[in-house]
């Protein structure tokens, strides 16, 4: 297993490679935040984990197989890192943020995940208040301009 990545690996890579193609500006793997986010989009409060399907056990995945051999290991690594998964998002959401998770098996279809990102994406709150003053743009007065419409 020391051969098994956890930054940068090959779906992490095109899910950035997309997010970029689509417009999209983000800081990766933020220390700060619980879990250690694979990809965060401050401006839209929108962080993405790339999960691959064995390790983060997608349900209904056919690459979520677990291993014959020496299930003892296996079945409580597999459960501690699913509840490791949903703490992690849950301190996330109630912090602010839009989690979004990215399953490996759904690189297959870029399009479709394309769609799915842009939408989940651009409906994240944005932190920071929008409300401006309203002010005049015209140099003359506004009754002045209004006049000037009849």
């Amino acid at each position: 297993m020391r051969r098994v990545r956890s930054t940068n690996t090959t779906p992490e890579r095109k899910v950035r490679s997309l997010l970029h193609c689509l417009g999209f500006r983000f800081r990766l793997q933020r220390k700060d935040l619980p879990g250690k986010p694979d990809i965060v989009l401050p401006k839209y409060s929108a962080v993405v984990f790339v999960h691959g399907c064995f390790w983060h056990r997608h349900p209904g995945c056919p690459r979520a197989s677990t291993p014959a051999t020496n299930q003892d290991y296996w079945l409580p690594k597999f459960k501690r890192t699913v509840k490791r998964d949903q703490k992690n998002q849950r301190i996330l959401h109630q912090l602010g943020w839009n989690v979004i998770v990215v399953w490996e098996c759904e690189l297959r279809e870029l399009d479709r995940l394309a769609e799915r990102l842009t939408s989940a994406i651009t409906i994240s709150p944005v932190p920071y208040s929008q409300d401006l003053p309203a002010f005049q743009m015209a140099a003359e007065s506004q009754e002045r301009y209004q006049s000037s419409k009849k």
